[in-house]
């Protein structure tokens, strides 16, 4: 299995990292991509320790639109800090999380797009998939995805609650659909039968964490260790053996973010 997007530089994980990691690889998680935020010192040195503790996890880095308000004088500088942080990270394999969310509206909507669309264009530029995150702003986003990244750039809808209308649009250009703990959710079932529309070759598992739990954990602390949940929540939902929609969900992985 693999967690394709978690917060393990989270400041949730410092006190217990090295537990966190034992309990995913006793869980059967191989690998993790792991969201950095860009320029975020703090993050950086967990995510250093963090490899010590577990060499296969990969990172992403990006600037999320709830902090792009910090680059509202100059947006073009949230581009500059991700790409030289990935220029020093070996291990990173994606820019993100990037992204609009106008339910929050922390940023301004018009920083929340430049800044967006600077980083889709350095993806385009280095040749990185994006890691999308989009609440409430479906429209906006995919017309950001269609002009800046120019059928070139592909990625995730992480953490994906969408309808079937977000769905086909990203899977349109390419994209993959991950899903995390939210499907398990008893409420959920419209967002099940939009997950049952997506074809398992582009399907990806996460758990988000810390946050977003699945049952039967839901309103503690996530981790890693908890996507096997959602893996068989998903393959319950298309009658397969979880052993084979983990092993295709991780060759998916491996398709969009090069090991």
């Amino acid at each position: 299995m693999i967690d394709s997007h978690c917060h393990l530089a989270d400041a949730a994980f410092a006190a217990d990292l090295e537990q966190i990691v034992q309990r995913a690889k006793d869980a059967g998680v191989e690998r993790a991509l792991v969201i950095l935020e860009g320029g975020n010192a703090d993050e950086a040195a967990q995510a250093a320790r963090l490899e010590q503790l577990w060499p296969l996890v990969r990172f992403a880095i990006g600037v999320h639109p709830h902090q792009a308000h910090q680059f509202a004088d100059q947006p073009d500088r949230a581009t500059m800090v991700v790409r030289e942080q990935i220029a020093r990270t070996a291990t990173a394999r994606a820019v993100g999380e990037i992204g609009l969310d106008y339910h929050y509206d922390f940023s301004p909507r018009d920083v929340q797009q430049a800044v967006f669309r600077g980083q889709v264009r350095l993806a385009r530029e280095l040749s990185l998939p994006v890691v999308i995150h989009t609440r409430e702003a479906d429209e906006d986003t995919i017309t950001v995805l269609r002009e800046e990244g120019g059928g070139e750039v592909c990625g995730v809808l992480h953490c994906f609650t969408g309808g079937p209308s977000l769905a086909a649009a990203g899977l349109a250009l390419g994209f993959f659909v991950s899903l995390a703990g939210i499907i398990t959710f008893p409420k959920a079932e419209e967002l099940r039968a939009t997950a049952r529309r997506v074809p398992l070759d582009r399907l990806l598992t996460e758990t988000d964490s810390p946050f977003l739990a699945p049952v039967p954990h839901r309103g503690k602390r996530n981790e890693p260790a908890y996507v096997a949940r959602v893996v068989e929540t998903l393959a319950d939902m298309h009658q397969i053996p979880p052993a084979d929609l983990a092993a295709r969900t991780a060759a998916n992985f491996h398709t969009l973010f090069r090991p």
